[in-house]
């Protein structure tokens, strides 16, 4: 990586079926992150097309139906045009921008997030492991890739797939050194402190393991759609690759904020060079159970 860059985060309230709202906001923190200095700006999950709420409190069948409909009609191709828009942004800031949306990809459907730059598209990832109540609505992506970017290497694990040491370790072995990790979680209590509380553990945890530095924001805001609604708090924070949090959320209250950090080279060097970085003593022929199928003959 190179010896210094500024990346931000924003905990966004963008909506489902609003995408041109959604576009105007995303256009506003750009603008406040670039005149800032960052060279990189992390949006939530499903920030451009916005997040479903799945936790639907009537007749679960008729929801459901009604929801897939929905599903279908915000979905949106990597070559749409509100990606398209997104790119104008980059381009017009010489910025990158990493926003989610709910992708079209033909037949399925999938929780995607992208990096665009100046030049178009950078990287996209599926999101890999999706939790019970997303499942309805997209398809589990196949193996992240890490992009080369003029300041280092980026991956992505979008929500749920931090909570799984899987996820990074995939980045890490394509030589990962910074890995963002846009949300939408709701866990309680109902405040960006209470997702602190529940995602920093695992946040940091991937960050010490793999030496990488890790950059995650979680969307904001009341979301009524398809007959269900969910409230998001926002929250976000940085990480150094010794898995120590270097930035923290600037308010306590679910608005929409930005934060923004500095990640130096000197610290990825530093974690790498410790007697406690892990990633060294890895035993890639001891774990070909992890990948099997079925169950494991366990020896005695």
């Amino acid at each position: 990586m190179r010896d210094q860059v500024t990346m931000a985060a924003v905990s966004a309230d963008t909506h489902p079926e609003q995408t041109t709202g959604n576009l105007e906001k995303i256009a506003y923190w750009v603008q406040q992150a670039a005149e800032s200095g960052a060279e990189l700006i992390l949006f939530p999950e499903l920030s451009l097309t916005g997040f479903i709420p799945n936790h639907p409190l009537k007749d679960h069948d008729s929801w459901l139906r009604s929801a897939l409909v929905q599903a279908r009609k915000i979905a949106e191709p990597l070559d749409g045009r509100s990606v398209t828009a997104v790119h104008t942004l980059a381009r017009k800031h010489n910025i990158l921008i990493s926003v989610g949306l709910l992708e079209d990809a033909g037949n399925l459907l999938h929780n995607t997030q992208i990096i665009l730059g100046p030049d178009g598209l950078v990287g996209r990832w599926r999101k890999m492991h999706v939790p019970m109540y997303e499942m309805p609505f997209y398809n589990g992506g196949g193996m992240p890739d890490v992009v080369q970017t003029p300041f280092g290497r980026i991956g992505i694990n979008i929500c749920f797939d931090a909570l799984l040491p899987e996820s990074t370790r995939l980045l890490a072995l394509q030589n990962v050194e910074f890995v963002l990790f846009p949300f939408a979680a709701d866990p309680p209590p109902a405040t960006p402190q209470g997702w602190r509380q529940w995602a920093e553990p695992a946040l940091a945890a991937r960050c010490r393991e793999n030496g990488v530095f890790g950059l995650a924001c979680n969307l904001t805001g009341q979301i009524n759609y398809a007959g269900a609604n969910q409230n998001f708090h926002g929250g976000g924070l940085a990480c150094d690759p010794s898995g120590e949090i270097t930035a923290e959320w600037p308010v306590t209250t679910a608005e929409p904020t930005m934060l923004l950090t500095t990640f130096r080279q000197q610290s990825l060097q530093d974690a790498r060079s410790q007697p406690e970085y892990l990633f060294p003593f890895r035993r890639p022929e001891l774990y070909g159970p992890l990948a099997a199928i079925g169950e494991m003959d366990i020896r005695h």
